[in-house]
């Protein structure tokens, strides 16, 4: 089923809790409390990732698409840029590295979006830098739907591959295959550092 918009009251808190929650959940029975757990303990950078932290971390995604959405259309540009910038700050491996990230909607030379700029402006537009972006996140999205064909996982790295459909404000559904692919950061919190998305083939 659809998971529908998160309530404007809760939206930055959902936001925020995307990042921590997870990460609160991995250490509460790793952290060395007592000496006898010390020779056990993992570093939350260590610690394996499980199906439950990527289906949250999916989720998590989802929801923040359609909160920037909703800013958009509810608060303007600068709304749904604090959002975005937010998001990618807190859900992606930028500060890690380059991610591989391919959009749906890109176009050569600026294909591939390995940079924070880059990210920020396939989901909200309106940079100069990159001149062919719409802003995909400003579609008025407001709900989506994840189908996972398959969640590979060894150790702090997963990579999950699927459909992801998004339904606009007047009910119309995109779908497109999309995989993700996580690791952790020092503080144990997942990072996206693969992100690819395609329309599915349509034959002749």
């Amino acid at each position: 089923m659809p998971r529908n918009a998160i309530t404007r009251a809760g939206l930055a808190a959902a936001i925020a809790l995307s990042a921590t929650t997870l990460t609160a959940c991995a250490t509460a029975s790793a952290r060395p409390d007592a000496p006898a757990a010390a020779a056990s303990y993992q570093a939350p950078s260590e610690r394996p990732i499980t199906e439950q932290e990527v289906i949250a971390a999916q989720n998590a995604w989802g929801d923040a698409l359609v909160a920037i959405s909703t800013a958009y259309d509810d608060e303007g540009l600068a709304a749904a840029r604090r959002i975005a910038e937010t998001v990618i700050d807190t859900a992606y491996g930028y500060n890690l590295g380059p991610v591989l990230f391919k959009p749906t909607l890109t176009v050569t030379p600026q294909t591939f979006r390995t940079t924070r700029a880059g990210a920020i402006s396939y989901f909200i537009a309106n940079d100069p830098a990159f001149p062919s972006d719409g802003g995909f996140a400003l579609k008025s999205w407001r709900s989506y739907e994840i189908e996972n064909a398959g969640i590979f996982i060894n150790g702090d790295v997963a990579i999950s591959m699927g459909k992801v459909r998004v339904t606009d404000v007047n009910g119309a559904v995109t779908e497109v295959d999309k995989t993700w692919g996580w690791t952790r950061d020092a503080e144990g919190r997942l990072r996206i550092v693969l992100h690819h998305s395609s329309l599915p083939y349509q034959p002749n």
